[in-house]
């Protein structure tokens, strides 16, 4: 396996919280109401927002990169750090001029900050409408409908089934180039540092045909790379109902690879204890499998 590492020239990164969010897109739809999203954090939650746009573009929604024309403002927050918390709380106090220049303006907070903190951020942040976890971006609409009754609303249920499989992203930003593609959602590691699993719930793989379609959907457009996502991509596994058919990553990855040559693979993130040497195999057997490992350098603590 050393050797094998050697020969795949395989970088190992530091998973970090990203100096600045990332907005959506302009849209233009005539008539339609506007959402602006910011996005901080990881790579999973740039993907979350994807899926929330695809939820709320079925529900009347356009995205705007004019903060100043929305309708409807979701901050999608991270919790990894306590500084991560600190910059999504120093932009509330931020918008705090907004609603009071726009009366009918919504704010929501998403993600795993919502999810650590629950109806306690609701009762600290007075100008926050709605607070809406990991699991529960399927209930945005329905949670609106509250909030535009003149009710707070809360989702922060933690679903042992929820993948968003059957939902199509809407590309953010899009460069026509890459693509995240979510794989699994959650983690069962329980690391003692770490506060996913409190707030991403526990593993659940997304059905390996799914993926696949999107891979080949993402490459029939245009697009040269696709990164695979999960909080821990290494423990994914998926079987049929009946169990006939059992994918595991090294399986997945594979299957992704032979989608085509010209397109290239990427995953993240992974876990020491769980990398296999299959994975590594399938890795050096495909080209177009990029040789770069992302792996969280705290996961070597003992403590």
């Amino acid at each position: 396996m050393t050797s094998l590492i050697k020969d795949l020239n395989i970088l190992t990164e530091v998973q970090a919280i990203e100096p600045e969010f990332k907005t959506t897109s302009e849209e233009n739809v005539p008539g339609s109401r506007k959402i602006y999203i910011e996005t901080y954090g990881c790579q999973m939650n740039y993907s979350d927002s994807e899926i929330v746009m695809a939820v709320m573009q079925q529900n009347g929604y356009s995205s705007t990169s004019n903060i100043e024309s929305a309708d409807l403002i979701l901050l999608n927050t991270c919790s990894i750090r306590d500084n991560a918390e600190q910059k999504v709380r120093s932009r509330l106090m931020h918008l705090k001029g907004f609603k009071r220049r726009n009366k009918n303006l919504k704010i929501g907070i998403l993600g795993c900050m919502a999810e650590r903190l629950k109806s306690k951020l609701i009762d600290e942040e007075k100008m926050v409408d709605l607070v809406v976890g990991p699991d529960a971006y399927r209930d945005l609409p329905n949670l609106l409908n509250e909030v535009e009754d003149g009710q707070k609303a809360i989702n922060v249920f933690l679903s042992r089934e929820e993948t968003y499989a059957d939902i199509e992203p809407v590309r953010l930003n899009s460069n026509g180039i890459s693509a995240f593609i979510s794989i699994m959602r959650g983690c069962d590691n329980m690391c003692s540092f770490c506060v996913v699993p409190y707030t991403r719930g526990r593993e659940r793989s997304r059905d390996a045909h799914s993926i696949l379609n999107e891979a080949e959907d993402m490459f029939q457009k245009g697009y040269k790379e696709v990164t695979l996502l999960g909080q821990n991509v290494d423990s994914y596994k998926w079987s049929s109902n009946d169990e006939a058919e059992k994918v595991n990553f090294a399986e997945l990855l594979e299957k992704v690879a032979l989608v085509s040559p010209d397109l290239r693979v990427r995953f993240s993130t992974s876990h020491p204890k769980d990398m296999t040497d299959e994975v590594l195999h399938i890795m050096a057997k495909y080209e177009n499998i990029c040789n770069n490992i992302h792996l969280p350098a705290q996961s070597g603590s003992s403590s």
